[in-house]
């Protein structure tokens, strides 16, 4: 099941949406008893009938009040960058203001002169938490989604730091569903990153070095979780270079496609 965030451009409104037979209806459970719906063997409340792609456009899924990032998740990215496998999760934060939807542009910031792109698969987070166990990580997830963490790789290499590279508003294009939990599980599907149709970046979702529920846990013992909040869970091998005019999609089978046009500022 895929959970649209989306604005129905007759009215201009705002809203969670199914698509069924092709047309979207509104959900109308509160995003906050998405999870908890779901998890009693509920269904979701549907309202009115927003119609069919011509009359809604999709936003990011969701807007997180934070976005916690898990570097050097895949070994094969650590040994193209040239870096140690880290003990522990390697977490640092992209602000909310870097977040775009589908078919937004990632824009080129003038201060730096390499931009890379980074497929990612999101987390997103459905219930309010602090102070997991690995056993409790998956009963907080509300779904996942597409990602893309670009980085001013430039900038990064000299400052040593992930702030600012990763920080630029436009560098979390997130979307375009999400792929509901449980009945999406992320080690039965694959990640592709693709420039310009040619394939860049290529994993099944099951390659992590720190699992899914660790990565959950271990930020849930550093800061407390909120609903809407998202975690990018690294990036496999393959990274490189955007330039203007370039088209970036992640896809993901059973979540679907994000894309980006890449535009200069």
């Amino acid at each position: 099941m895929l959970l649209y965030r989306v604005m129905h451009t007759p009215s201009q409104r705002v809203c969670y949406a199914l698509k069924q037979d092709g047309l979207y209806l509104e959900v109308t459970t509160a995003f906050e008893a998405i999870s908890t719906t779901l998890a009693a063997g509920e269904q979701l409340a549907l309202g009115t009938r927003l119609g069919s792609d011509h009359e809604v456009r999709l936003l990011a899924p969701t807007t997180p009040s934070k976005v916690i990032c898990v570097g050097l998740n895949y070994r094969r990215h650590a040994e193209e960058m040239g870096k140690t496998v880290p003990e522990e999760p390697l977490i640092f934060l992209k602000p909310s203001t870097a977040v775009i939807g589908p078919e937004e542009p990632i824009l080129l910031p003038p201060q730096a002169s390499e931009t890379h792109h980074e497929g990612e698969l999101g987390i997103v987070i459905g219930k309010r938490a602090a102070g997991l166990s690995e056993q409790e990580a998956l009963s907080v997830v509300l779904g996942y989604t597409c990602a893309n963490d670009v980085t001013a790789r430039d900038i990064q290499r000299r400052e040593q730091r992930y702030t600012r590279s990763k920080g630029f508003d436009s560098f979390c294009p997130l979307g375009p569903a999400i792929a509901l939990a449980p009945s999406f599980v992320p080690g039965e599907h694959r990640l592709i990153c693709r420039v310009n149709a040619t394939v860049r970046q290529s994993s099944t979702l099951n390659d992590f070095i720190f699992s899914i529920p660790q990565v959950i846990a271990f930020i849930s013992q550093v800061m407390t979780l909120l609903p809407g909040d998202v975690i990018l869970t690294g990036t496999p091998a393959g990274v490189g270079a955007i330039v203007e005019g370039d088209m970036v999609e992640v896809e993901i089978d059973g979540i679907g496609v994000l894309r980006n046009l890449v535009r200069s500022k």
